[in-house]
């Protein structure tokens, strides 16, 4: 692998995959991340407004997570997971503290593990205990503005955050929030 830029110097796409592939290897290394690199492709968003990352994989009908994927079953698999891409997003990456990219990447990791391992992944309660062992979190923060905030009517609690107008935000008036079931509230 040729040199990576330090984390203070990436300027590009190129360097964004480099450090974070590079993070990610001592991950595996150093907490046991059962993973195939060689099975991953990574890539840079330049447009995503809510995701920080994302795993790009190929839907299988029968997976399930917490079931071994029969691999062999797909034609020209060779046994092997089908490939994934890792899809990082820019404007996360420059809006986060660099301990905030990390958790993202780790976050990433188990949903590429979940799906080399089971064919799918998801963010129940298998998700939830290897992101405790990965010191991750189930949700990455937020990094761009929304177009619409939804708040409880009630107690003010955020129930919704949109980027886009959406059913949602147009009929409003038709949902209640989980905390007190009350009306939303735009803001």
């Amino acid at each position: 692998m040729a040199d990576v830029v330090s984390y203070e110097g990436v300027s590009s796409d190129a360097d964004l995959i480099a450090w974070s592939q590079q993070y990610c290897r001592r991950v595996r290394r150093e907490r046991g991340v059962s993973i195939r690199f060689d099975l991953v492709d990574w890539a840079v968003s330049h447009r995503a407004k809510r995701r920080a990352a994302a795993v790009k994989r190929p839907k299988l009908d029968d997976a399930t997570v917490g079931d071994r994927y029969d691999w062999d079953s797909i034609d020209g698999s060779d046994g092997r997971p089908l490939p994934c891409t890792v899809s990082l997003t820019w404007d996360a990456f420059s809006a986060f503290e660099r301990d905030a990219w990390e958790a993202t990447l780790r976050h990433e990791l188990i949903h590429v593990e979940q799906y080399q391992r089971d064919g799918t992944t998801d963010h129940g309660r298998a998700f939830r205990e290897r992101a405790d062992q990965l010191d991750t979190d189930v949700h990455c923060p937020a990094f761009s503005d929304p177009k619409h905030v939804l708040t409880c009517g009630a107690c003010g609690d955020l129930v919704a955050r949109r980027y886009q107008d959406c059913t949602l935000v147009e009929r409003r008036e038709q949902y209640r929030s989980d905390c007190c079931g009350a009306s939303l509230e735009l803001g």
